[in-house]
């Protein structure tokens, strides 16, 4: 049987706005779609949290059992500077500053892009399609609406109409917006405006003579709206009605109410069942913003090369940080969180590596390892509720500590099953690895202590016991704390 069938599985949907079970609509098959990036500049870590987030649920419902077919999307057009349908293309700007053919930025930029999620550690996805790679899907979805009577065409460009769609269905219903209200708090149209209404978004947009991105169409030469693009993408890998939609926050609206729109548009149904969204990433108590400096990229973080963090940290450090908070909340990034997390990791890493070595006893243990099992799963089933896993993580590190110094024992078949449950937990589920024995600072660092270990030693045996109590109270200050056993003297970093 399916771990699926034995766990009860409980997401927050947006739509809803309640805890709901989950159910796939396709037993032992989970199709999920989350908006990816916008490819025109070094993707930042606000979205590197909702990416990391995603590939969280993604690998906890692939250790559940489910077949996942996780679609995250690459936009490489039609993405404009606002969302009222108005100026710049962003790659297309961009193109232009910097003398390059459009597809050139998307490219490199692409490339950053999977370059840092992999220093992440994230899982890639089953599809990444891109937007340009589907202009006849779209095309032919604008035809479907317009068929319906939910779109309009205006000299070239072709708008959806929000007004006509809420006469029969509910356009604000995932943000919990109401159309009257939104009408009564909008602009008044001038006359050159196109639209019929404020509120209505392009499914196509002419090209004007100096646009670079250009495709033909029955309206004329034009490019995808972006709302558009998602709704193609997904309903033609994912179908009509899928399981999971997600993304960051600042996407449920417009982006997200526009998606569900277009579909109950085009297909008569509702395109999702689960709609989740990952909370922002705030720097310093303040939202990360370019134009204020109060900015961070994950290269900077990785380097130390930036005047907000006193030293570099590790991709695995940062992505234990992220995972110590609930994928919903505000998160704040600072000095004092990332230092403090750099801490929890590496105790973490040290009890992993203490698991092999673990002396058992022949049948007593002092805890329960089967109801630790479940506890991490209880904390996962509830939403992905990652800082309650870690939390019970380190209830088994005490425990780990514990047997090491002999206070306790664990038999040898609960040892086993213990550490089958991290592994399962802390590498697989929160894709963790332990980069304080795979990188070669970590191994310098090994063999410094280890020096000074001996050095400490032949003071003590020479009864020099300042010069030993010098190398420990030193060590001590550093944060790496020395353990005198029986088997001699180990090392663990605080």
């Amino acid at each position: 049987m399916q771990l699926y069938n034995q766990q009860t599985l409980k997401v927050s949907n947006s739509l809803t706005g309640k805890k709901e079970v989950f159910k796939s609509i396709k037993d032992g098959y989970v199709g999920m779609y989350v908006c990816g990036p916008t490819v025109y500049s070094n993707v930042h870590l606000g979205n590197c949290r909702t990416f990391m987030s995603f590939d969280m649920i993604f690998r906890y419902l692939k250790h559940l059992g489910y077949k996942v077919r996780y679609v995250r999307n690459i936009t490489d057009a039609g993405h404009l500077e606002n969302d009222a349908d108005e100026g710049e293309d962003k790659i297309a700007k961009k193109a232009k500053l910097e003398q390059l053919e459009p597809m050139e930025v998307v490219q490199r930029y692409t490339v950053d892009f999977h370059e840092t999620l992999q220093h992440f550690n994230l899982l890639p996805p089953s599809i990444e399609p891109t937007a340009t790679g589907h202009i006849i899907e779209q095309i032919e979805i604008i035809k479907n609406i317009l068929d319906n009577g939910f779109a309009y065409e205006v000299n070239g460009s072709v708008y959806f109409d929000v007004v006509k769609f809420n006469e029969s269905n509910d356009y604000g219903k995932l943000s919990g917006r109401n159309l009257e209200d939104m009408v009564a708090n909008t602009r008044v149209l001038t006359a050159q405006d196109d639209k019929r209404n404020p509120q209505d978004f392009a499914l196509w947009k002419k090209a004007e003579p100096q646009h670079i991105m250009r495709w033909p169409s029955p309206w004329g030469d034009g490019f995808p709206g972006w709302h558009l693009e998602c709704t193609a993408m997904s309903t033609k890998y994912l179908g009509e009605t899928f399981d999971i939609h997600g993304g960051g926050m600042d996407l449920k609206f417009p982006h997200h109410e526009c998606e569900i729109a277009q579909a109950e548009a085009c297909n008569s149904q509702s395109p999702v069942n689960y709609w989740l969204h990952a909370n922002m990433l705030t720097l310093n108590g303040k939202k990360m913003s370019k134009s204020t400096n109060n900015n961070i990229y994950p290269s900077e973080i990785f380097s130390g090369n930036n005047d907000i963090l006193s030293k570099a940290f590790t991709p695995a450090v940062v992505r234990f940080f992220m995972m110590q908070a609930h994928y919903t909340s505000i998160l704040d990034l600072s000095d004092e969180a990332l230092l403090a997390s750099e801490k929890g990791y590496y105790k973490l890493m040290e009890a992993m590596k203490s698991l092999s070595k673990l002396e058992t006893a022949t049948t007593t243990t002092n805890f329960d390892v089967d109801a630790f099992k479940q506890q991490c799963y209880d904390a996962m089933n509830d939403d992905f509720n990652t800082p309650i896993l870690i939390a019970k993580l380190f209830d088994a590190v005490k425990r780990i500590n514990l047997i090491k110094e002999g206070k306790e024992t664990i038999s040898e078949a609960d040892a086993k099953k213990l550490s089958a449950t991290m592994e399962v937990f802390v590498s697989q589920v929160l894709g963790l690895k332990d980069q304080a024995t795979t990188d070669n600072n970590s191994e310098t660092l090994e063999g410094v202590v280890n020096l000074l270990i001996n050095l400490r030693n032949q003071a003590r045996a020479n009864k020099d016991f300042a010069t030993s109590d010098k190398i420990r109270d030193e060590l001590i200050a550093m944060g790496i704390q020395l353990k005198d056993g029986k088997d001699g003297t180990t090392f663990s970093i605080n």
